[in-house]
């Protein structure tokens, strides 16, 4: 019986954030100094763990070899430029 109240709940947060968030995105100006500083950490975040993951991988990553990672690596930046 509760679950259903609170797919309900949990539905309406949801919709309400994302809600607000259309609401203010038109007064947001994507040029502005945060949002420059924001693209930024989020590239070096990218190459962060793009990097941790090609030198210390975990799981059954940690099971091939750092060429084959390396190799794998070059060619998904082939296919992407």
């Amino acid at each position: 019986m509760a679950e259903p109240l609170l797919i309900a709940i949990c539905g309406a947060a949801t919709y309400l954030w994302r809600g607000l968030g259309v609401m203010l995105s038109g007064r947001i100006r994507t040029d502005s100094a945060v949002f420059v500083w924001v693209g930024c950490v989020a590239w070096a975040m990218i190459g962060g763990l793009t990097v941790r993951i090609l030198l210390m991988p975990a799981g059954i990553l940690a099971e091939t070899s750092l060429l084959d990672r390396m190799i794998a690596a070059a060619v998904a930046l082939l296919v992407f430029f």
